[in-house]
């Protein structure tokens, strides 16, 4: 039986949650009991309960293409009543820091093709409209930042966050973002992060890595020191997607 196919009641969930990289994922998925894993062509989804809520979810990879596919396959085979893009940001806005969790209210494009409306995923506080840009690559210095926010006027910066939007609006369900800020707006990513972030195979992932830290030995410690934060800003992230869940009704 497909993915596709296998739509019976015990396999609809209340939240699908789209992330990008493991990290993001790993300390959400600790949380989650009764888990089992499907497999299918384009990627694996998960399926338990957190926060007394089932929920499936899937760690598709970086990048729009990824993102939406994974996002049809759960809308697919669970059927959810909401839709989660939830990971990691950039700042655009300099008075958000490191680890704030911000929940978008708009998703965007940076050529402003397209602009969708997200739901908010947490405690029902009144705020100003916050919206998320969604690119193809890592904008990675305080230049481009600044750039993007004055193109844009968005707040935050990421690479799924529209094609999830999308994927969910065709399927007319709703959609709703949870970002934990990764880097500042002034921040200076390491001139690697990008290459890392490109999709590819974890083999490939690994090579590039060991030939960045090759030509560049400074390079291990600031990919270490972006993955002890990368860490903190997951359990950061599944403390907010708790709080979002225990909301539902």
């Amino acid at each position: 039986m497909t993915l596709a196919q296998d739509r019976s009641p015990e396999n609809e969930c209340v939240v699908a949650i789209v992330f990008a990289l493991p990290v993001e994922a790993d300390a959400f998925e600790a949380l989650a009991t009764r888990r089992k894993t499907l497999r299918a062509a384009a990627a694996t989804i998960h399926e338990g309960v957190v926060a007394d809520r089932r929920v499936a979810w899937c760690v598709a990879g970086m990048g729009r293409q990824a993102a939406a596919t994974a996002t049809r396959l759960l809308i697919a085979g669970h059927r959810p009543r909401l839709v989660v893009s939830a990971g990691f940001a950039g700042a655009l806005d300099p008075d958000l820091r490191r680890g704030d969790v911000v929940l978008p209210t708009v998703a965007i494009l940076e050529d402003h093709a397209s602009r969708i409306p997200l739901t908010r995923f947490g405690p029902s506080v009144e705020s100003a409209s916050i919206a998320i840009v969604t690119v193809d690559q890592v904008v990675g210095t305080g230049a481009a930042k600044a750039r993007l926010a004055a193109a844009t006027s968005a707040q935050v910066v990421d690479m799924e966050t529209h094609a999830v939007a999308m994927a969910a609006r065709e399927a007319e369900i709703p959609c709703a973002s949870v970002r934990v800020v990764s880097d500042t707006a002034d921040q200076e990513l390491p001139a690697e992060v990008a290459a890392l972030a490109a999709p590819q195979s974890a083999a490939r992932r690994l090579g590039r890595a060991l030939g960045a830290i090759g030509r560049r030995p400074r390079a291990a410690f600031d990919l270490w020191r972006v993955w002890e934060h990368a860490v903190v800003d997951g359990r950061t992230l599944a403390t907010a997607l708790i709080a979002g869940m225990r909301e539902i009704t």
